[in-house]
């Protein structure tokens, strides 16, 4: 089966193709090209608002929060997997879990155009816009809400594939759940300690910076909602 095949087959969440293709020896770099090919895409889209080199440094980043969340929750993914009533491997429970986020970079590859969309007519940034203005929260909310509907899709999309291979709906359901809840909670802290959402506009560009691991990712989203509705 050719990529474009496998892609179709993805998309379409085809249960029967994509159990086969669990087994391609090229569907690891494959996979992973699309990651880094659809979410830089959109990473540069976000990071546009402030500069190029932040267009640069986000467009690494985002595929990297994926590709990191994916690398470090296999393992709990494996394991939950037969807990849950699903007898996966740990290299079929990986496989799914890439396709999974393949399926959530070609989402954000979709989304790009609207997020440039949004930052070309969202009030440029400069040295007044802080950590609390209203633009620079609204910023974050929009792309928040892009990653998680692209991040929700990607792995709802293969309920039929876990159905598949496990025979029953409800444990399918169980484990989809378990998996969505674990890669929310570790993408999220990845993402805090990466800072993809622009972060300060009164620092410097940095690809990673000082303050990484102060902070809560829950904390700030809900202040930049609080600011929002309450002004």
């Amino acid at each position: 089966m050719s990529t474009p095949e496998f892609l179709r087959a993805l998309l379409r969440g085809d249960p029967v193709t994509l159990r086969h293709s669990i087994e391609r020896r090229d569907l690891f770099f494959i996979c992973i090209g699309i990651i880094i090919g659809g979410a830089g895409i959109y990473g540069a889209a976000m990071g546009w608002w402030r500069c190029g080199m932040q267009a640069v440094y986000t467009g690494i980043k985002i595929p990297l929060v994926i590709l990191l969340t994916t690398l470090f929750n296999s393992l709990l993914n494996a394991i939950l997997a037969p807990l849950l009533g699903l007898n996966l491997t740990y290299r079929q429970s990986f496989a799914i879990i890439l396709m999974t986020f393949t399926i959530t970079a070609l989402v954000l590859a979709g989304f790009a155009p609207i997020a440039f969309f949004v930052v070309w007519n969202t009030p440029p940034l400069h040295d007044g816009t802080r950590l609390v203005s209203p633009e620079y929260g609204f910023l974050q909310l929009c792309h928040v809400a892009f990653v998680a509907f692209a991040g929700v899709t990607g792995n709802v999309r293969l309920l039929p594939l876990l159905q598949a291979c496990g025979g029953n709906r409800a444990v399918a359901r169980k484990v989809l759940l378990a998996w969505l809840a674990g890669n929310l909670f570790l993408g999220s802290q990845i993402c805090w300690v990466l800072r993809p959402f622009i972060w300060d506009p009164a620092r410097p560009v940095e690809f990673v910076g000082r303050e990484a691991f102060r902070g809560s990712f829950y904390e700030t989203i809900f202040e930049a909602l609080r600011r929002l509705v309450c002004g």
